[in-house]
């Protein structure tokens, strides 16, 4: 890697980690200099401060298992069988005609709209939840893994074909790696998603997660402990993107570039 490359790369992480920490800056002087109101608007080192409290308490540390918990069973229920079914609709038309049509009547349909609905069927439990993780992380998933398949080069797809090879081997050898970075990209948008609608869903009918812990705050007028759930979840996101740019830099290494 070259110096200039070197250096554009750690001012890019430099300015990733002073740009929300110049927000939180300018947030912590308006609070104690009184621009906003405080009622509504605590200072980032009361809300930290906060945080750790219920960290030690061990409060904090239940909610955040029960929505990772929720979070990871939803995520592989949705993410398998959409790149299943999206490695198919891009090699097959006839499945892609008959799930095209399904796909794009669905996916507009607001996802947290269908939380009633989950509910009627699924009841109050664990499975409600796990379902619409899955239900919002599936359709990012299949878009982007059927395109990835379409935007393979067709002389691959034909090679494969002349040499015989099974369907499960054009899975697995040519309609895969060829997708896999629409996939990634799927399955990050996909897990952003997940993480909006198990919030959602824990604050209907949930004892417990970060979703539930916001609700019963506010209910309560908790203003910190609102803050401390939206905080955690904005953590989440933010590790959760750098594990999959981990993941996909580590399997997709042609597009480290």
């Amino acid at each position: 890697m070259s110096s200039a490359r070197t250096s554009s790369l750690w001012s890019d992480r430099t300015i990733s980690i002073l740009s929300p920490l110049v927000l939180l800056g300018l947030w912590e002087i308006c609070a104690r200099t009184g621009i906003v109101d405080v009622r509504f608007f605590p200072a980032p080192s009361n809300i930290v401060k906060h945080l750790f409290e219920l960290a030690s308490s061990g409060a904090l540390w239940r909610h955040v298992g029960a929505s990772l918990y929720r979070l990871a069973a939803g995520f592989v229920v949705g993410c398998v069988p959409a790149i299943v079914i999206g490695l198919a609709i891009g090699l097959y038309r006839p499945v892609r005609a008959a799930f095209d049509p399904l796909i794009s009547a669905t996916y507009p349909i607001p996802k947290s709209s269908l939380l009633p609905l989950i509910l009627l069927i699924f009841g109050l439990g664990e499975s409600s939840k796990i379902a619409m993780v899955a239900i919002g992380v599936f359709y990012p998933v299949v878009i982007n893994t059927a395109a990835g398949v379409r935007q393979i080069a067709p002389i691959f797809l034909d090679v494969g074909r002349n040499f015989g090879a099974s369907r499960f081997n054009m899975f697995r050898t040519v309609a895969l790696p060829g997708a896999l970075p629409l996939i990634m990209t799927g399955i990050k948008l996909g897990a952003g998603m997940g993480l909006v609608l198990i919030a959602i869903a824990e604050m209907v009918g949930a004892k417990q997660g970060l979703g539930y812990m916001i609700w019963n705050a506010w209910e309560l007028f908790d203003v910190q402990t609102m803050y401390v759930g939206l905080f955690v979840i904005a953590i989440i996101g933010f590790v959760m993107n750098a594990g999959f740019d981990a993941l996909e830099r580590a399997i997709v290494p042609w597009r480290k570039g």
